[in-house]
């Protein structure tokens, strides 16, 4: 059996400095002993781990590879340039940008290069599952543009491309945003680049969810309706905490890559490029194609299993790895069943409903996701087990006892698929 790693297999300098060290080997027997279900986050590979944690720490660069403002940059180009091309052939696309430290840094490089200050932009509400970086009022985004929100119809808790459609007719936007972070439904892209044409803006769609999906072909593929699509490299890709832009039409590039760099950020972080590049190239192995399929279907089942138990499914189920949990059915609020979930040793993060009546901070809804699970090795069969403990903690969220024991049942399933 392949040995646990351990604290000083991460970094062979952490024994100099034992609080540090103390609080990284916790985090790693957290990650081991309990099941991530939070849709943003999933578990690396040794190789993205060596790669990030690399001697690139050291090195910087600035503006494109083979085209740098500071010297030594031989193997730091070689590295951005093997993450791009890979990039280009996982998503079969001419063009990618992978120096973004984040999806809202790759979004907020794509508004400041194609939009001017005060254009209006149409996204998805963040009430309805949108992403908070295209537009919440709380950003800069929402502070330098013109933020026109849509949202889902109340019958289906899916996009109504009717409304979208004539919201766009009557405020004109310059930029369309589709794709966010709650939203477990396949996205229409070729009617929505129609409404865009319709009203002359550009279609832009933040696939950070949903990009492994994409990349297998899993998922409709943005890439033939989007003039730019973004994403993060981490959650369903696997990879390296970063992000990407790829698009298809040169003449988008120069302000794309403007945007990017100097527009919002300065230097390469090119630690991240190089786990960037590990993890596509992981990417684009079969096994890649298997995993994916196993996110779908594991999601699918626990989806099913919850419904079993008596909790609501917003739209009734799921495409991908992510789902959202209506709690009304427990009369609980997300913050308390996220708490209640993560001493039982299930991680899950609260989030708000469509048409959601409670505050952000104490919604009536949790988020969840097969990812990482997927990852570990659990199958459908694993999923449901994890539908019941949920439910189990649920029903009794201050009963101590029956929450320890299931902690001690998680635990023991993380035993039989232990990772590092």
């Amino acid at each position: 059996m392949t040995p646990k790693l351990h604290v000083g297999h991460l970094n062979l300098g952490l024994s100099s400095d034992p609080q540090l060290a103390s609080a990284i080997a916790g985090e790693l027997r957290r990650q081991q002993d309990c099941i991530e279900l939070i849709a943003s986050e999933n578990i690396v590979s040794r190789l993205v781990l060596e790669a990030q944690g690399s001697i690139l720490t050291n090195k910087t660069v600035e503006g494109l590879p083979y085209a740098r403002y500071y010297g030594g940059a031989e193997y730091a180009d070689a590295i951005e340039a093997l993450a791009i091309e890979r990039a280009k052939t996982l998503f079969n696309c001419r063009f990618a940008n992978v120096q973004p430290h984040s999806g809202s840094n790759a979004n907020a490089g794509v508004f400041l290069g194609l939009l001017k200050l005060g254009n209006a932009i149409l996204s998805m509400d963040v009430a309805a599952g949108g992403h908070i970086s295209h537009g919440h009022p709380a950003t800069l985004a929402g502070r330098d543009y013109r933020i026109v929100s849509y949202g889902v119809s109340r019958e289906t808790e899916r996009i109504d491309l009717d409304e979208v459609h004539d919201l766009a007719r009557r405020e004109r936007p310059r930029m369309m945003i589709a794709g966010g972070s709650a939203y477990p439904r396949t996205i229409d892209f070729a009617a929505l680049r129609a409404i865009a044409d319709d009203v002359g803006a550009y279609l832009l769609v933040d696939m950070a969810h949903f990009a492994g999906l994409v990349a297998t072909g899993l998922y409709p593929d943005p890439l033939p309706h989007a003039h730019v699509v973004t994403t993060t490299t981490y959650k369903s890709l696997r990879g390296a905490r970063g992000g990407m832009v790829l698009w298809n039409d040169e003449t988008l590039s120069n302000r794309i890559n403007a945007g990017i760099f100097p527009g919002v950020q300065g230097s390469v972080l090119m630690h991240g490029v190089a786990g960037k590049a590990a993890c596509l190239g992981e990417a684009l192995r079969p096994e890649f194609t298997a995993y994916n399929r196993a996110v779908i279907d594991n999601a699918q089942a626990l989806a099913r299993a919850l419904e079993k138990t008596g909790l609501r499914i917003v739209t009734g189920g799921t495409d991908m790895g992510l789902m959202l949990v209506d709690l009304a059915a427990r009369r609980l609020t997300g913050d308390v069943a996220a708490k209640a979930l993560e001493r039982a040793g299930l991680a899950v993060n609260k989030n708000m409903i469509p048409f959601d009546a409670r505050p952000p901070q104490a919604p009536s809804g949790l988020r969840l996701s097969s990812n990482a699970g997927t990852t570990r090795g659990f199958s459908a069969a694993e999923f449901e087990t994890i539908a019941g403990w949920i439910d189990r903690v649920l029903k009794n969220p201050n009963d101590d006892a029956s929450i320890e024991e299931v902690r001690r049942d998680v635990a023991a399933l993380c035993e039989k698929h232990p990772i590092y």
